[in-house]
């Protein structure tokens, strides 16, 4: 799936990276945790969070992620747009809450970030 079939599923607003949207979305991933971003993520990976302060850029540039979609509206300050431009990770915003983002693009066939677990552990 691609960043622009995300855009167009979820109705969302492109904040930055608006070339960016030929993205091939390997998995995808919500947490609000930056220790979750880096734990959980897989490069090439779509975070889906309603975390906006500039960290959740670093934390997507660190893991290699493709983009950061935010839900509920959110949108980040002018500060965390700049680096996201800087950092070329483009962001999208959709008015979606957060379980609802994650089961249309689930149903949509874009796949989890899956860990292997053990003993219900992780």
């Amino acid at each position: 799936m691609t960043l622009k079939e995300v855009k167009e599923i979820l109705n969302a607003e492109v904040i930055s990276g608006n070339h960016d949207l030929e993205k091939e979305i390997k998995c995808a991933f919500a947490a609000e945790l930056l220790s979750d971003v880096l734990a959980l993520s897989q490069e090439g990976a779509l975070l889906i969070t309603g975390f906006t302060h500039p960290q959740v850029v670093y934390a997507a540039d660190a893991a290699n992620l493709c983009a950061v979609l935010f839900v509920r509206g959110r949108w980040p300050n002018e500060a965390t747009q700049q680096l996201a431009i800087q950092k070329k990770i483009p962001l999208l915003s959709t008015s979606y809450m957060m379980f609802e983002t994650c089961g249309i693009l689930y149903e949509y066939g874009l796949k989890t970030c899956a860990l292997t677990v053990e003993n219900g552990q992780d």
